[in-house]
């Protein structure tokens, strides 16, 4: 017996599809910024609140959704200068980016009640970072039993909000 092309492309079997195509982008590495000019961290605090998806503002720093949560809720804190080392951020610029960070863990927890929190840095292209040129600290809210067969199996999230409503849940219950 062979397969035919229809039975490996598009004929319909038991298994519900979801499908995430604008992913693309980032798993090619499309659209990562070439200067500081094109980098989103730069460009985002200069747009209003809602349009750069901004959800708290500091005098050193911001936080921003993250575009490719892996979780809903996922934050980034980020200074407002372009610098890209940890090290690098000046004293000012490293206690606001621990400030808003705990305070995003407040938010989180008082408006979607996680079980626990992924909170991190990575530096560099080889640790991981989709953006090394500009220092960013992860928040990711994390639940019992939320990372199940889905990235797995199907190298999808399910997300259940859209950024842009989770960025107004969440500045609105922001501490001030």
């Amino acid at each position: 017996m062979t397969e035919s092309a229809d039975s490996l492309c598009g004929v319909p079997d038991a298994f519900q599809r979801l499908w995430t195509p604008h992913r693309m982008v980032y798993i090619k590495g499309e659209g990562k910024p070439k200067n500081e000019a094109d980098c989103p961290f730069c460009v985002s605090p200069t747009r209003s609140d809602a349009d750069g998806l901004i959800v708290a503002r500091g005098g050193h720093a911001f936080v921003v959704m993250n575009l490719f949560p892996y979780a809903p809720g996922h934050l980034l804190v980020c200074p407002y200068r372009h610098v890209s080392g940890y090290v690098d951020a000046t004293h000012d610029e490293t206690r606001e980016i621990a400030e808003l960070t705990q305070k995003a863990i407040t938010t989180l927890t008082r408006v979607s009640g996680p079980a626990g929190f992924n909170i991190g840095m990575n530096q560099g292209d080889v640790a991981g970072a989709g953006i090394a040129a500009h220092l960013h600290q992860h928040v990711v809210p994390r639940w019992v039993g939320d990372m199940n067969f889905m990235p797995i199996v199907g190298q999808t999230r399910v997300l259940p909000q859209l950024l842009e409503d989770a960025r107004a849940l969440l500045a609105e219950a922001w501490p001030t």
